[in-house]
């Protein structure tokens, strides 16, 4: 079973510069999921003033460049990973937001997991 795992938290107004602990267990994590297989593809997101969105309504497209001002919470980062089981998936989302508790404990973050639909 695929699963999309997205972070989400405020949209930081400076840039966001991780602790060396974080990136250290976060780069063990990463390793161990390639390796074994479980981790297809992973990346934190750029900021929102990087992005730009293209709605459809009433019949038009529209689009609009970043940042999005409005948006309270923003997708900071994504990991798409394959697993057996829903509990498997969700004991890796687990494991992801234990490691931001531990290392920046003042950071108000969500991990969202979501099966993919079979093709």
């Amino acid at each position: 079973m695929k699963f999309l795992m997205m972070i989400k938290h405020a949209e930081q107004t400076q840039p966001f510069q991780p602790p060396d602990s974080l990136n250290d267990a976060m780069g063990k994590f990463v390793t161990e999921g390639f390796t074994t297989g479980w981790l297809k593809d992973t990346a934190g997101l750029r900021p929102t003033r990087d992005g730009l969105r293209i709605r459809s309504k009433g019949g038009k497209l529209t689009t609009t460049d970043g940042p999005f001002t409005e948006t309270k919470e923003i997708v900071g980062g994504y990991a798409i990973i394959e697993t057996n089981t829903r509990e498997e998936a969700l004991a890796l989302a687990h494991q992801f937001m234990e490691f931001h508790r531990l290392h920046i404990p003042d950071f108000e973050c969500e991990s969202e997991v979501r099966p993919a639909e079979d093709m």
